[in-house]
């Protein structure tokens, strides 16, 4: 039966044994935005029983992505919080107490099968007709007294729930896929502690989960055959079990599970090519869930207003790469101009921007938002299309596809039109803004009697060294007037010389 609990509460729980999948993004989305549209609370947990692959750095690294998502989280770690604390190997004593509640109520017992007597017992259930149906129970029937003796001899033991006999199926309706219904007879007596007193997962995920007071427990529906076990050890704690709402796998194009085969699946690896977090959380939330079936562009603020379980669907999501880059490139186009140039300033720099460029050019983030941002998927592309800029007198090698097609076509004129541009470019009294230049070379195509294509192709690859580039005469304000010169004048000595 599900909680009646006015506020929600819901946790994103990561085991920090890595950098931050995109599966795991969608779901810390999902939470947090169900607990931002109902008012309620957003819990981060970190469940770092894995004492090899749990580390330091690895839960910076899910804290870093959480916060470059914008994942504001209400309590867990650097915020706090009085459900703490909120990493599970800081929280030993309450697993303890929740096992001594179990002995109490007579709802666990202690299990003396070694792990070759039970892998015996394995093997032979598997050879026979009807399988493996899980532990025998043969510890169950030991007594109280005959129990405490061997502990008290100091006989290795783990402790195992003790399923009732008369329960019947265990259901619950789970908020995405509807009434769920497990046979009682698949469930054995799953073990709670380990020898070495450690609980398991199932154990400490539901003994957090109470102590938390969740109320809601969203997350991907590969945790689906979990839930009927972990609902034994909510009733077994007498505790209310929370609603479940299972979220859908996410595939990739070819509609296998999404795996580095298909590309990066981590959040990192989309932050460090430049997609903005706006983008990356608008598309993943769209990954199983919809506003209206019509909807692609959806704002913090308006997910978060508008969040709901009963959209969620059970169809899997296909991750699409090409849809999240057109999703990007809305969000780079709305960028307002301080974003851009905090944003963009990086990518610069290692285009080959110093401090000197941003002094000299103290409008660059304007001129390069009017260059840039209608041509952009995401921000990695900066450096690769702004270059250019930064080669000095000389640009370093002509793309000799370029080189053939504008400058040596036949009939093109191309060295005619480079020599009356430079003349242009090189006149002190013409502005070196991108209105003024593009004015004062459009006039040579009159006095030429030629085509602006032809007349500014042989312009561009003279510069750019390539017949595609951004908007021309807006990237000239951010260069030196005696370096697009020289450019011109290497161009027309090498190839026309």
């Amino acid at each position: 039966m599900a909680t009646t609990n006015a506020e929600v509460r819901v946790r994103f729980a990561p085991s920090p044994t890595g950098r931050l999948h995109i599966g795991g993004a969608r779901t810390a989305i999902f939470n947090w935005a169900f607990a931002r549209a109902t008012g309620g609370t957003f819990i981060l947990r970190i469940e770092d029983t894995d004492p090899e692959r749990s580390t330091r750095e690895n839960v910076d690294v899910i804290l870093n992505a959480m916060t470059w998502l914008g994942l504001n989280w209400d309590e867990g770690p650097q915020v706090g919080g009085p459900r703490g604390p909120y990493f599970q190997m800081q929280r030993m004593d309450t697993y303890r107490a929740a096992l001594e509640d179990l002995k109490r109520r007579g709802a666990a017992y202690p299990c003396f099968c070694t792990k070759e007597q039970l892998d015996a017992k394995r093997a032979q259930a598997e050879a026979a007709e009807g399988g493996y149906a899980g532990y025998d129970r043969t510890c169950r029937a030991c007594s109280a007294e005959e129990a405490q003796r061997r502990i008290e001899a100091g006989e290795p033991h783990v402790w195992r729930l003790r399923v009732p006999g008369d329960h019947g199926p265990v259901t619950f309706d789970d908020a995405v896929y509807g009434s769920m219904s497990f046979p009682i007879d698949v469930m054995d007596d799953m073990i709670l502690v380990r020898t070495d007193g450690s609980p398991t997962y199932n154990f400490a995920v539901v003994c957090d989960d109470v102590n938390m007071g969740i109320t809601h427990v969203l997350r991907g529906d590969d945790h689906l055959s979990n839930t009927p076990r972990q609902i034994l050890i909510y009733e077994a704690l007498g505790a209310p079990v929370p609603t479940f709402a299972h979220l859908s796998m996410i595939l990739g194009p070819d509609g296998k599970k999404l795996s580095k085969r298909h590309g990066a699946t981590s959040v990192e690896e989309y932050r460090d090519r430049g997609y903005l977090s706006d983008a990356v959380v608008n598309f993943l939330a769209l990954l199983g869930w919809s506003l209206d079936g019509e909807t692609t562009i959806i704002d913090r603020a308006r997910l978060c207003e508008a969040f709901s379980l009963e959209r969620i669907t059970k169809k899997d999501a296909v991750f699409d790469e090409t849809k999240l880059d057109w999703m990007n490139g809305m969000y780079v186009r709305d960028l307002k101009p301080d974003a851009w140039a905090t944003l963009a300033r990086p990518w610069l720099e290692r285009a080959g921007a110093d401090d000197a460029f941003f002094t000299r050019f103290p409008n660059w983030a304007q001129v390069s938002y009017l260059a840039l941002n209608e041509r952009l998927a995401h921000l990695d592309e900066i450096p690769e299309k702004l270059a250019f800029l930064f080669w000095g007198p000389q640009v370093p090698e002509l793309d000799e596809k370029s080189v053939q097609k504008v400058l040596l076509k036949e009939g093109a004129r191309a060295d005619e039109a480079l020599r009356a541009l430079r003349a242009v470019l090189a006149d002190e009294r013409v502005a070196w803004e991108a209105e003024a230049l593009q004015e004062a070379c459009r006039a040579v195509c009159d006095q030429l009697d030629m085509k602006p294509k032809l007349v500014f192709q042989p312009l561009r690859v003279a510069v750019c060294g390539i017949m595609v580039s951004p908007p021309l005469f807006e990237c000239f304000e951010l260069m030196k007037r005696a370096d697009v010169v020289a450019r011109v004048d290497d161009v027309l000595g090498r190839v026309f010389a």
